[in-house]
């Protein structure tokens, strides 16, 4: 059985390095080992391509051959398949809880805007 760890997006951006390298491919669209590499002095180019594929591994980035290097950017399809369903979790119990408080926000008016409530002077 493969190793789930190794596919898991939540575990390959638990690194802040492969965070910053998601936020620089964000920005830029796309960069070469080379590239990312300069971004990162304290890393050698084979750290980089490690953190490269575990975050291939996860589908949160691509490669594009492009002559003799690689293009890395970012796999929006991977992205969007990988927090898309977390995300809708909670997107869910936030709709919810919002119409709860929209509904006694509305009572609340009605009762103070019911009989007897106008001010008397």
């Amino acid at each position: 059985m493969a190793d789930e760890s190794a596919t898991d997006p939540f575990r390959a951006i638990a690194d802040p390095t492969r965070r910053r390298m998601l936020e620089l491919l964000m920005e830029r669209g796309s960069l070469t080992v080379g590239e990312l590499a300069a971004e990162f002095p304290e890393l050698v180019t084979s750290g980089i391509s490690k953190h490269l594929m575990t975050l291939r591994a996860a589908g949160l980035v691509v490669a594009v051959k492009a002559g003799r290097h690689q293009h890395y950017r970012i796999d929006d399809d991977g992205l969007d398949g990988a927090f898309g369903s977390w995300v809708a979790q909670y997107e869910a119990y936030w709709t919810n809880a919002l119409d709860k408080l929209r509904q006694l926000s509305e009572e609340a008016s009605d009762d103070r805007s019911g009989p007897g409530s106008a001010i008397r002077t």
